[in-house]
């Protein structure tokens, strides 16, 4: 069981990683939102169930806890992504044609 447990924490931990790290990489607000949210609670609640495991006496609490981030985390990135449209903050685009003509012309490339 404690195995379990570790490798839960674990396994949340490296969640909570890639949703930190995510905020730093994503190109604009709106996918910063989706890698602060998604990540994070999946890794917040798999920490949660692993410390059901090793403390299984704190499980009310725990719940409890879990319950809270399922209800305020959705509200939060919604709250977020619609403060962010109001205030003219729009979806990053990829600029295809831009990008397709330098790839043709050759500019970017390093000379050697």
């Amino acid at each position: 069981m404690q195995l379990l447990a570790n490798i839960l924490l674990l396994i949340g931990s490296i969640f909570l990683f890639l949703g930190a790290l995510g905020l730093v990489r994503m190109p604009d607000v709106y996918n910063r939102i989706q890698a602060g949210t998604k990540a994070t609670t999946l890794g917040a609640l798999t920490v949660l169930l692993g410390m059901v495991l090793h403390h299984p006496g704190w499980w009310l609490k725990l719940l409890l806890i879990a319950v809270f981030i399922l209800i305020t985390s959705p509200v939060a990135s919604s709250t977020l992504a619609r403060s962010a449209w109001l205030i003219g903050f729009r979806p990053y685009q990829r600029d295809v044609e831009a990008d397709s003509a330098a790839k043709n012309t050759g500019a970017g490339e390093h000379i050697k």
